[in-house]
């Protein structure tokens, strides 16, 4: 069976948790979803466990995964230096997104230009220099993942919404928390058991 791994997104609205798979034989690794194809996504890494738990899928917390998106979105809104580690893994993570999810959006078609760009990624700590055509490769995906992710978190399936809503009093309507990230707000979100 799948292991699914509670992988945390950081943004300036909030943390979100999603479950990452990791691809057995021939299949690539993916960010899970239910079966229409929307995103799970969970407001605490125990609503995740919990939702596995009665799925019967395995569920593995070796080391928390997480990812910032801030500087990602920092880059694609002012590009400059690049920061590799967190463009990296954004850039591995909305791959595994665009996997997993069923959104009217695609990643770029990736051709030698892009690889180029990846690999360097691997060669940031040595001085290489990105070209014109890598930076704009890396910088068109990462804008289309970013973009990806936001449509994946509107469409979301969040099971653990409750969390967003605290009682104000006795006999009182609920009055959202803090924090509620795009989507979420207005009960606009699914709830799924």
């Amino acid at each position: 069976m799948t292991d699914h791994h509670p992988y945390r997104i950081g943004t300036r609205r909030g943390d979100l948790y999603v479950l990452w798979r990791r691809g057995e034989g021939d299949d690539h690794d993916a960010v899970a979803a239910d079966d229409r194809g929307r995103l799970l996504a969970f407001h605490a890494v125990g609503s995740a466990e919990e939702h596995c738990a009665r799925r019967r899928w395995d569920f593995v917390t070796d080391a928390e995964s997480s990812l910032d998106l801030e500087p990602v979105e920092e880059w694609v809104r002012v590009p400059g230096p690049v920061p590799a580690a967190p463009l990296l893994e954004a850039w591995n993570f909305f791959e595994d997104l665009a996997r997993g999810v069923d959104t009217a959006l695609a990643l770029p078609a990736q051709d030698a230009v892009h690889d180029a760009a990846y690999d360097r990624f691997f060669e940031a700590d040595d001085g290489g220099l990105w070209t014109a055509a890598e930076t704009a490769a890396a910088h068109g995906l990462l804008r289309t993942g970013l973009a990806l992710w936001e449509e994946a978190v509107r469409g979301a399936v969040v099971p653990d919404a409750h969390l967003l809503v605290r009682r104000a009093g006795a006999g009182s309507p609920p009055v959202p928390d803090a924090f509620s990230p795009t989507g979420h707000e207005n009960d606009q979100c699914r709830t799924n058991t």
